[in-house]
């Protein structure tokens, strides 16, 4: 990456502060758990690792939001569909390296052998293979965002008619996978992971490359989302936003550019979902919930969307606090969250993000 690309891109505290977020994740983080003993006040659990590394794909799914809500302007109440397909793909896969060790010592999935199936479907051929999962978890969920988006944006849907139509498209994808018949493990989904390449999916060590993994995904598509925002694409989509129509009037048609963020999105979650689900070690219909896709608005809306850094903040701080919210008060966590959205709406119109900036801007110009 040159000079003039790299300033582009980040100024120089934003470059350090994404070198030393990558040096904790890659660096310290992996020695804090594995080479620190146990008894030592400074050793990093597992837990805190999962969690952390949990916390990771939900951010990205956060971006990949950010990318087509807060630089594009389409809310979309779908996009747990993506990271749920993302991880079914990875979840087939899984599923299938368990080979012979399941309960019913069967080489079909326990959940068919459990439901009387005899074979394989014809859509679970191929993934034994670690590479063939990888293409269905960009391929399925890329190629249903192309073809949802492109009948809807060649429609000119848009506003609070796209974000139900998504709403619809999540809850009727959340329907067909939790039936029995659809060969996806219904309403318990996929589990009980043994291996994935060959390695035990519970050991330290392989909990650490899926962290680390993940830790590089963030920072690489933060790069790509940063990258997109601030070329000649970034600048139509920013457009498509604020005055659609008068972008149509200078001669851009703005279907292929929506469709372009739109599915790049869907890819993205789809991804975030593939690492979600070996470290988690769980994937369901649930996923696919629309309460989840507004969550996930919700995260991009607290932190700051049209910043690509505030809905990581975002989707940070909501998991933290509903990991213990949802300990200490199970039963008033969604409560919280909405009266979080809402005094965020009220008081926090550019999210928290938008907000310490602002102090800062107040404070230099007092200054």
């Amino acid at each position: 990456m040159n000079k003039t690309l790299t300033s582009r891109l980040f100024g120089p505290k934003a470059w350090t502060a994404l070198t030393t977020f990558a040096a904790l994740m890659l660096v310290i983080v992996p020695l804090l758990n594995l080479a620190v003993p146990e008894t030592s006040a400074l050793h990093l659990s597992t837990y805190w690792v999962t969690l952390t590394g949990k916390i990771m794909c939900y951010a990205i799914v956060a971006l990949a939001m950010d990318l087509v809500w807060g630089y594009t302007g389409i809310l979309s109440l779908g996009h747990g569909v993506f990271f749920a397909l993302g991880g079914y793909g990875m979840g087939m896969y899984l599923m299938r390296a368990i080979g012979r060790e399941g309960n019913y010592q069967s080489d079909l999935p326990d959940f068919m052998v459990f439901l009387n199936w005899k074979e394989l479907p014809w859509y679970w051929q191929g993934t034994e293979h670690f590479l063939w999962a990888l293409l269905l978890i960009v391929l399925v969920p890329g190629l249903l965002a192309f073809i949802f988006g492109y009948f809807a944006f060649r429609s000119r849907i848009k506003g609070v008619y796209f974000s139900i139509i998504t709403q619809a498209m999540a809850y009727a994808t959340m329907l067909l996978f939790f039936r029995n018949e659809t060969g996806f493990g219904g309403n318990n989904g996929f589990t009980d992971f043994k291996r994935i390449l060959g390695f035990s999916i519970t050991a330290p060590e392989t909990r650490i490359v899926l962290f680390g993994l993940t830790a590089a995904a963030l920072i690489g598509f933060l790069l790509l989302g940063r990258l997109i925002v601030t070329s000649k694409l970034g600048r139509v989509l920013a457009a498509i936003r604020d005055a659609e129509s008068r972008v149509m009037f200078s001669g851009y048609n703005p279907l292929p550019y929506k469709l372009f963020i739109w599915t790049l999105s869907a890819v993205i979650c789809a991804i975030a979902g593939a690492l979600y689900v070996p470290q988690v070690g769980i994937i369901n219909p649930g996923e696919m919930s629309p309460a989840n896709s507004i969550e996930i608005a919700i995260w991009t809306a607290v932190g700051g969307r049209g910043s690509l850094i505030g809905p990581l903040i975002g989707a940070g701080l909501i998991n933290i606090l509903k990991s213990w919210f949802t300990v200490a008060f199970p039963e008033y966590w969604l409560y919280f969250l909405g009266l979080i959205f809402i005094l965020v709406t009220l008081w926090l119109p550019r999210g928290v993000l938008g907000q310490v900036q602002s102090w800062f801007s107040k404070k230099e110009e007092r200054a």
